[in-house]
């Protein structure tokens, strides 16, 4: 059976991953990204996975370049399937030291980069009463954080405008599903090429895990789609630590996380900004961080395998209430 997929910023980081385990997993994937040189290598790998790839360069701030790759896309490879809204571009900075215009910058492709690709998506999907859409969310999309107001705002904003348009699809009795999988800090290239005004090389708040991490958990949301799913232990904790104590939330990060963003040891690696323009070259899934960055954790481990924990969890509850009957019996 024929799959076709869109990653949206496929040609590097997390999206590079999702494409490379899209395809691994027999998915046919269309990649949308500024950078043909990235989109190419990306389509290119596609291909030696045994699928059939596509790249198509455009701007996804851009509503009508993204209608035009969304018609390409179904005229060579055929209907949409699935469709994953990952681009992001951002900026590294205090808010009232950031210029207004790399601001909105950012949030024009973090943000209605996602609404213009929901729309090319859903516009075509809704009809056919089938496919999926997956927003790649943040934990920064529940807890805003120094230094990185645009992307914070713009992650927000994903999910204000992902929970509107799933209870529309539900009243419409819509069998087209939208998740967002909401990730942790990954070691991805948006670090290198990121605009900063920060004085050492801008780094994820850690724990830093790869994006293979992420990929793994949106190919198993694409094919056991769920509306919510949080990806890494400290997702969960940010998440859930914002709900109990905002205010608290507020102080550490005011404390900790503008010195916890940037790193003296990678000072000199940063590439030219793609804020406004893509960065010439193929630059893989991989940011600076290999040695510090986690290939694997137990919550990772349950979102890709839930039927198998919830079966381990059920199973452990069986023999634990079967030894509390056989005590009882004994007295």
């Amino acid at each position: 059976m024929t799959r076709v997929a869109v990653v949206t910023g496929g040609s590097a980081g997390l999206g590079r991953a999702t494409v490379r385990e899209l395809a691994a997993r027999g998915w046919d994937v269309a990649v949308i990204a500024r950078g043909q040189e990235g989109a190419d290598a990306a389509a290119a790998e596609v291909e030696a996975a045994g699928r059939r790839g596509l790249a198509v360069a455009a701007d996804v701030s851009d509503r009508q370049a993204v209608e035009d790759a969304a018609d390409r896309i179904e005229a060579e490879l055929g209907p949409i399937d699935l469709w994953v809204n990952g681009v992001m571009v951002g900026v590294f900075g205090r808010f009232l030291d950031t210029e207004p215009e790399d601001f909105e910058r950012a949030l024009r492709v973090t943000y209605l980069g996602f609404v213009n690709g929901t729309r090319a998506a859903l516009s075509r999907m809704v009809p056919r009463d089938r496919g999926q859409v997956i927003q790649v969310g943040s934990a920064l999309g529940f807890r805003g954080i120094p230094l990185q107001a645009a992307y914070c705002g713009a992650k927000h904003a994903i999910v204000g405008f992902t929970e509107s348009v799933v209870s529309e699809l539900i009243e419409q009795g819509s069998s087209v599903q939208v998740s967002r999988v909401d990730m942790p800090a990954l070691n991805t290239i948006q670090f290198n090429w990121v605009k900063s005004q920060l004085p050492h090389h801008p780094q994820p708040v850690a724990p830093i895990y790869q994006p293979e991490v992420g990929a793994r958990a949106i190919a198993a949301t694409a094919e056991r789609p769920r509306r919510r799913t949080w990806v890494g232990e400290s997702t969960v904790y940010t998440i859930l630590g914002n709900r109990i104590s905002g205010r608290f939330a507020d102080w550490y990060a005011a404390k900790t996380l503008v010195s916890g963003q940037q790193t003296a040891s990678k000072d000199g690696q940063m590439l030219p900004s793609n804020l406004d323009e893509p960065v010439e070259g193929d630059h893989g899934a991989h940011g600076v961080f290999d040695d510090s960055a986690h290939a694997w954790s137990p919550q990772t481990w349950w979102v890709e395998h839930r039927r198998l924990g919830n079966g381990l969890i059920g199973a452990a509850l069986g023999v634990a209430g079967a030894a509390v009957l056989a005590a009882g019996r004994r007295r």
